[in-house]
This record gives C-alpha cells, sequence and structure tokens, in this order.
C-alpha cells in the first residue's frame, strides 16, 4: 500500500514542472512561445553505484542504465520541449544512442550528437522540434584542452506558428549553443573553464560576422560546473547574457542561495546548470575586454584570499623590482605563481601578452600604480562598443529597423524541491535536475 502511495505521488510530482509550463504558455494563448530544455543526463560511466566500490558503475548493468534512460527519455517527451540540450549523452554505446535517436525522431525532432575529443565516452546531443525549427547551420566547436570537453552551435530559424514572420516581415533567427564546462577539480583548472566560455564566445562572435548576420538571439545551454558566484557566471553577464531562470523568478545577482541543479560527487549542492539569453538589444563590451576583465577578477579574487590589500597586492607585482612600477616579467611571475600560466593547462604566452597590452594603458612598458588600480585592482574600463556585436540603446538613437527578442515567460526546475535550495532524497533520473523555460518571442527595435 505505501509503495503504491509513493508511485503515486511521484507520477503526480512529475507532472509539476510540465503543468507550470503549459500553464505559462495557456495564459498566453495569443502570444507565440516556444521551450526549452537543458538537461545533464548524467552518463552510465559515470554513476557509481555504491559508495564502498567506486569502481561499480551502472554503465555495467544495462539493465539499470537502460531503463533509467527509458524514464528520462519518458519525462522528456512529456514535457515535449521545443529545444532539447543534454550533457554527458552516453555517445560511446550504440543501442542508447539509436534508441534515443528513434524516440527523439519519431517524436518530429531533428538530433545533433557530439562526442567529447579523446575518445571519452560522453558527449552532447542537442534536438530541435522539426515543426517549429528550419536548421540553417550546425558547428562542432572542440576545445581541444585538458577536460576533452566541446560545444555545439545551431544557427536556425523559428517558423510558423511559433513565429513572428509574416509577410516578409522580420524572420526569428537564433543561435544556440550546448556545452559542457570542465568540472573545477584545483584551482588551476578555473583559467581552463573561463578560458572554454571565451572559445564559445569567440565562435559565436566569428561565426556572426563570417555570415553577416543581423542582431539575433543567443541561447547558452549547458552544465557550466560554476555557480553565481563564480568568474564564468560573472564573465557571461559582463558580456549582457542572462540567466532565463532568475529573469523568470526576479533573483538577483546575489540571490545565489535560491536553487541549486546538481548533487556533486563530493556531496555539495549548487546551482550549475544555465539556459542563457541574449537579446538583440543589449549592450555588450568587447569580448577582449570582459576576457581581461574576468582574468584580473580572478587574479584579484586569489589575492584577496591572501589578505592582501591594494598596496600589497601591487608590491606582489613587483617583484624584486626597485622602481615604483611593474614590468612585464614581475607580471609574468606572479601570473605564475597565482597558477594562471606556467602549466598546461594556463594561458599562453600570446594571451599573457595581450593582458599586459590591457593593463599598460599608456603603452610605456611598465604598469604604475595608478594604472594598476584602473585596470587590475577596480577595473574601470572605457565602455568601447563591439561594432558587429548586439548592443542596448546610445544616446537614445534606433535604426528603423527591428529584431526579433525573447521573453523570458516561465522557467521551471524539475524535481521541484531544488527551486528552494535542497536537494531530494529519492531523486533518481540523474545528479542535476532539468531546466526549462518559456520564452515568447517580442519585436524590439535594433541600436544605432
Amino acid at each position: 500500500m505505501r509503495k503504491d502511495r509513493r508511485t503515486k505521488m511521484k507520477g503526480r510530482v512529475s507532472r509539476i514542472g510540465s503543468y507550470a509550463i503549459a500553464s505559462s504558455m495557456r495564459d498566453h494563448p495569443h502570444q507565440p512561445s516556444i521551450t526549452c530544455t537543458t538537461f545533464n543526463i548524467l552518463a552510465p560511466i559515470y554513476k557509481r553505484l555504491s559508495h564502498k566500490d567506486q569502481n561499480c558503475r551502472e554503465s555495467d548493468f544495462r539493465a539499470y542504465w537502460l531503463a533509467r534512460n527509458q524514464r528520462i527519455l519518458d519525462s522528456l517527451l512529456y514535457e515535449r520541449s521545443s529545444i532539447i540540450c543534454l550533457q554527458e549523452f552516453w555517445v560511446g554505446n550504440e543501442e542508447l544512442v539509436n534508441m534515443y535517436e528513434k524516440r527523439l525522431g519519431d517524436a518530429g525532432y531533428l538530433n545533433f550528437k557530439l562526442g567529447r575529443t579523446n575518445n571519452r565516452g560522453d558527449g552532447l546531443l542537442t534536438a530541435v522540434h522539426k515543426d517549429l525549427f528550419r536548421v540553417i547551420n550546425y558547428r562542432e566547436l572542440l576545445f581541444n584542452d585538458c577536460g576533452d570537453r566541446v560545444a555545439q552551435l545551431l544557427h536556425v530559424e523559428l517558423v510558423a506558428p511559433a513565429s513572428h514572420c509574416r509577410n516578409n516581415d522580420t524572420c526569428q533567427e537564433i543561435l544556440i549553443v550546448n556545452t559542457h564546462l570542465l568540472f573545477p577539480h584545483d584551482s588551476s583548472l578555473c583559467i581552463v573553464r573561463l578560458h572554454q566560455v571565451y572559445k564559445i564566445l569567440q565562435c559565436v562572435e566569428s561565426y556572426q560576422k563570417e555570415n553577416k548576420l543581423n542582431p539575433l538571439p543567443i541561447l547558452l545551454c549547458g552544465d557550466w560546473n560554476g555557480s553565481k558566484r563564480g568568474h564564468v557566471y560573472k564573465f557571461l553577464r559582463s558580456q549582457g547574457f542572462e540567466s532565463s531562470y532568475d529573469t523568470a523568478h526576479q533573483y538577483t545577482d546575489a540571490d545565489a542561495h535560491k536553487w541549486v541543479s546538481h548533487l556533486n560527487h563530493r556531496g555539495n549542492v549548487c546551482g550549475v546548470d544555465f539556459i542563457w539569453l541574449l537579446n538583440p538589444n543589449k549592450y555588450r563590451k568587447l569580448l577582449q575586454t570582459s576576457w581581461s576583465e574576468a582574468v584580473f577578477g580572478m587574479f584579484k579574487n586569489q589575492l584577496r584570499k591572501a589578505s592582501l590589500t591594494a598596496e600589497d597586492a601591487f608590491a606582489f607585482l613587483k617583484d624584486d623590482n626597485d622602481g615604483d612600477y611593474i614590468t612585464y616579467s614581475g607580471f609574468c611571475e606572479a601570473l605564475r605563481q597565482l597558477n594562471i600560466i606556467g602549466h598546461r593547462h594556463g594561458l599562453s604566452v600570446e594571451e599573457t601578452k595581450d593582458l599586459w597590452v590591457q593593463a599598460d594603458i599608456d603603452g610605456n612598458g611598465v604598469v604604475d600604480y595608478k594604472e594598476f588600480k584602473q585596470r587590475i585592482w577596480n577595473p574601470s574600463w572605457s565602455e568601447q562598443r563591439d561594432e558587429h556585436s548586439n548592443n542596448e540603446v546610445q544616446d537614445g538613437h534606433y535604426k528603423k529597423e527591428q529584431a526579433i527578442g525573447f521573453s523570458v515567460k516561465n522557467a521551471v526546475l524539475f524535481p521541484p524541491e531544488v527551486e528552494k535550495g535542497r536537494w531530494p532524497e529519492h531523486y533518481s533520473l540523474s545528479d542535476h535536475a532539468r531546466l526549462t523555460v518559456v520564452l515568447s518571442p517580442i519585436k524590439m527595435p535594433v541600436p544605432s
């Protein structure tokens, strides 16, 4: 009797997220909407079945991984999101791959899969519903770094009935990225994860320029392996991206404790799964400026952990130099001591030189205390615009053209307990929560 009651309760709870999403769409019946889901489904090769035997993995037991992934597919197809982005997809198992491709294909999805480099066994799967999207282009990004991480880029056009495109009016195109960043097992890997985001944004920017794209919305989906307190979050925010879940719930950047989405292998709960949205009317700093700010932010954070003041940090960077300035060699030595360079996962020589150029404002070959405060300790960069990016209003001037962006109507995490910052004891689909957002296309003016 107790087991039957528990089964019924699980069935009811599993529909909460879908009900909330459906309700959002019913509340605006004349306003077309699309939905996007991101979900790290925990590859069977990583799922531990025993705390005592760490080598006992679900991948060794076909009945276990097959049943769990069938339940995952059941939940995805019940929700029927317009866009599905999966991480830790077990690309190395042909039976599992065929199961996903068949069931998603039969449900009307176009599927794109990408394995991590060096045959790591897992990867990404992105699926878009063919009734809602026409795929214009698909690209793969291989980081070729220590984590063998990858990313997918889809350029799609929204078609009727969800599109605003009518009578040769402005058509709705979207760039969709799916990725899974490196887990920072130690401090030296934090720069790698930040660098992966930089590569993704460089790839997106290059694609936009190469194809001379008009302003369009960008969705970055996936497991970012970092919370709202981290440097990756701040980097993306500096580029104009907003966390769709936080937007839907009116959370601020400081509300890092409100929700979680992952129970990691160390037993800690954290919010690491995001669907980032960049609308065409958003201001964007030059990408290299944001990147330099992010690296210097990491640098400053490590020095502050050592309780160094600005004067102490300047002295640390000066190294053994007797003058009241920082030399390039002292700068490099400080970066080396902080694990930002000097190892195979760190910044390259060229990237280090680029940072130095950003810090040396007057270009005289040294960085004085004023430059240090302005560019490294308390960055106050000039507001340079990226001419090729989609920028917010400046001086109130708009072009006559309009672009299509998205408003966030709702966002739901499943299981529902994670929305309160708790991890449910009996949740077994994955060690990640499933995140789904409802987006409604809206017209917005393009700034001049």
